[in-house]
């Protein structure tokens, strides 16, 4: 069964929509952006949310001591890294911590998607770009051999494509269960039939 990712809550609006519906991960940006959390909210937010729901922190070429400091909080359990962080920088933050890390990766060309294979990460997520509410051509992934995250202008309207076409092991949104730049329960409930029903 596809999983599903609902990234950017930063309301305590978003929490209650959150525990309603149910996604598996939820997920806080900690980078410059208009959903961007700070770690004390982000702390208060999570104790709102059902602890059944993974947390995924967000970050663009972090600071490891400061990705730490959020994990050590319990604020999240996971870790993605949308920004230029390299073998190197995984491997440190890997010395550190045992949680489960998520590369996003921005793929172009099958080249793309066949470095992405030898990644140290746990995980990869595809995506079109940080937040352009775009897709990519999804064709280029196939024979991708490890579990991954599929993200970039998913919405109710192309999710079930993007699912039988290439089989995610999750999907995640943030602008395509919004309205007018605010979470929607309505569209996260009709996402979350859709995702549950393959």
């Amino acid at each position: 069964m596809t999983r599903l990712k609902i990234c950017g809550l930063f309301r305590e609006e978003d929490i209650g929509y959150a525990n309603e519906v149910h996604p598996e991960y939820a997920g806080f940006v900690f980078a410059r952006s208009k959903r961007q959390v700070s770690r004390e909210n982000a702390k208060e937010l999570r104790k709102l949310l059902d602890p059944s729901i993974a947390t995924v922190g967000v970050f663009v070429d972090e600071e490891i001591e400061r990705i730490l400091e959020i994990l050590s909080d319990e604020t999240i359990s996971m870790v993605q890294l949308h920004g230029h962080e390299d073998e190197e920088y995984i491997s440190r933050l890997r010395e550190k911590t045992d949680a489960v890390i998520i590369k996003a990766v921005r793929p172009v060309s099958r080249e793309d998607v066949r470095n992405a294979e030898s990644s140290t990460a746990d995980y990869i997520l595809f995506d079109s770009g940080a937040g352009t509410g775009k897709t990519f051509d999804w064709s280029i992934l196939e024979g991708f051999s490890r579990e991954y995250f599929l993200a970039g202008g998913l919405n109710s309207g192309n999710i079930r494509d993007a699912m039988e076409a290439i089989n995610p092991f999750a999907v995640d949104l943030s602008s395509g269960v919004e309205t007018d730049g605010l979470k929607d329960l309505e569209k996260m409930k009709k996402i979350r039939r859709m995702v549950s029903n393959g």
